[in-house]
């Protein structure tokens, strides 16, 4: 089952120039910067009580946040909820009708286990499933 609202991911031009954008909207710091090449971004994590808010910035042209961004400009890309078992979750939602885009889980940012559902089949928001990698 979803636990909470894991993150909230916002597609960004620059990352250096958003981070301190957010920076002074928060009143704080981000706590961390990681590159994730399989996805072609580099992510920034900001800590709002039990929320994480990630800005995503791409690496190359291919990467799906800068389609994202071309397409629909900077902005929320997605929403990701914390989960206990990603496998049986991606079982779940599969059996309930729900397209899962990778339906074995990848490794993301912030030291988790990630799929995606298709906006598509969650009135057109992409939804992300994180797991804490053990």
């Amino acid at each position: 089952m979803l636990k909470k609202i894991e993150h909230i991911g916002i597609a960004v031009k620059n990352l250096e120039s958003s981070n301190a954008l957010f920076k002074k909207l928060f009143g704080r710091e981000h706590y961390k910067i990681e590159k994730v090449e399989s996805e072609g971004v580099s992510t920034s994590f900001f800590m709002l009580g039990e929320t994480k808010i990630e800005l995503l910035e791409a690496t190359n042209e291919k990467s799906s946040i800068a389609k994202f961004i071309e397409k629909k400009g900077e902005g929320i890309h997605h929403i990701a909820y914390a989960v206990d078992d990603i496998y049986a979750e991606i079982e779940r939602l599969t059996k309930e009708g729900f397209e899962i885009i990778n339906k074995e889980p990848k490794e993301g940012a912030d030291n988790k286990l990630i799929c995606f559902l298709h906006p598509k089949s969650t009135n057109g928001i992409l939804v992300e499933l994180c797991q804490e990698k053990k």
